[in-house]
């Protein structure tokens, strides 16, 4: 399981020109089974994402392909974690050590 931060490297006006086809992005990324939640960060200054995959390089390719990554407007900082408690609905998602 993964924490992706992102954070803006770019002023506002710059990320909500691309914001459509972040959605976009994110969209298909749920469909995948990707992504099991994402937001904003308050402050707005970037946003989480909590995600599964079989291993970092996948996460980093997909992160690569995040229109905000290729218009240039944020920065992402992945973070990998065993989830060893988890919520019954997240129950597929639990991990022994």
């Amino acid at each position: 399981m993964f924490v992706l931060e992102l954070t803006y490297t770019a002023p506002l006006e710059a990320v909500d020109a691309v914001l459509e086809e972040h959605v976009r992005w994110l969209d298909e990324q749920y469909r995948r089974g990707v992504f099991l939640a994402s937001g904003r960060k308050n402050p707005r200054d970037g946003g989480v994402i909590i995600a599964v995959a079989g291993d970092r390089a996948r996460i980093e390719e997909i992160t690569a392909q995040d229109p905000f990554v290729t218009a240039g407007v944020c920065a992402y900082r992945v973070t990998e974690f065993t989830a060893t408690k988890t919520a019954p609905a997240l129950e597929a998602y639990r991990e022994t050590l």
